[in-house]
């Protein structure tokens, strides 16, 4: 082999050398960059897990804090209590109605949604507001809730505090939103929750000549001035120390009146009075 051809072979061999020496660094440096961008995509997978879990977490942790945060309503049980005028007694629970004179009085429990107790204003409340006017005896009003507990509903205690807007604009104010509520016209099945409604109950007082348009008394109910008071006098029907625990009830010197042996409450007028006048007597 001549010398030109041995240094053509030899320089050949260098370049075929160095040409695979070439590829293999760069195919070395081609895998470091994938493996580094392999490794960030991770660290971004991994980052963005992290994330999301965390979001999830956060989400699902909001939403227990406001499972658990209490209701409007059960919120005010421990709330300041602005009582209505025309109230005595703890936080104002006591509220009595009728003539001085009167020696005896009768305590009346009632729930606003009561079915029974609607049936019961209609039918003798015009006999008790005469006997209220004749000075036959006192009404202590003690107001329940514990209808809205039935179906987590809030008429009872919504109802309950606009009550307690029209006791503080007059007793007579009172009573007579309160027939009202209970009239055949606006007071609703117990299935339907509408004293809930601020509009419904600001609708009904509107019937009532010393609440129609009466702009404190409707201010009073839309902002919730005697929810908390509604809420102290429901726990004073909770609490109460007659054996109540229905509605409606009535009791005179610490004993419940019924109209029969089965210890129903007296729902027609002369039932009413034999009880009341029997009691009056005793």
């Amino acid at each position: 082999m001549c010398a030109s051809h041995l240094e053509i072979t030899t320089m050949s061999k260098r370049n075929t050398q160095s040409a695979k020496t070439a590829a293999r660094e760069r195919l070395r440096q081609e895998r470091e960059r994938q493996a580094k961008r392999d490794k960030a995509r991770r660290q971004l997978i991994v980052a963005g897990s992290v994330v999301a879990v965390l979001a999830a977490a956060g989400g699902i942790g909001y939403a227990v804090v406001q499972m658990n945060k209490p209701g409007h309503w059960d919120g005010l049980k421990d709330a300041s209590v602005v009582a209505p005028a025309n109230t005595t007694g703890t936080k104002g629970t006591t509220v009595v109605l009728g003539k001085d004179s009167a020696k005896k009085t009768l305590k009346v429990y009632e729930d606003p949604r009561c079915p029974v107790c609607a049936q019961f204003e209609q039918t003798v409340d015009s006999t008790v507001k005469k006997d209220l006017d004749d000075g036959k005896f006192k009404i202590q009003y003690i107001g329940a809730t514990f209808i809205d507990n039935h179906d987590n509903g809030e008429g009872s205690k919504n109802a309950l505090s606009a009550l307690g807007a029209a006791l503080d604009v007059s007793p007579e104010a009172f009573l007579e939103y309160k027939t009202a509520l209970y009239s055949a016209k606006w007071h609703p099945d117990e299935q339907a929750d509408k004293f809930k409604d601020d509009s419904y109950l600001v609708k009904v007082a509107d019937t009532v000549p010393a609440l129609k348009g009466n702009a404190k008394f409707q201010d009073a109910v839309k902002k919730g001035t005697y929810d908390a008071w509604a809420m102290a006098m429901s726990k004073t029907f909770d609490d109460n120390k007659d054996g109540v625990s229905g509605t409606p009830s009535f009791v005179m010197d610490g004993k419940k009146l019924t109209a029969d042996s089965q210890g129903n409450p007296p729902m027609s007028v002369a039932d009413f009075d034999r009880v009341v006048d029997a009691a009056l007597k005793g």
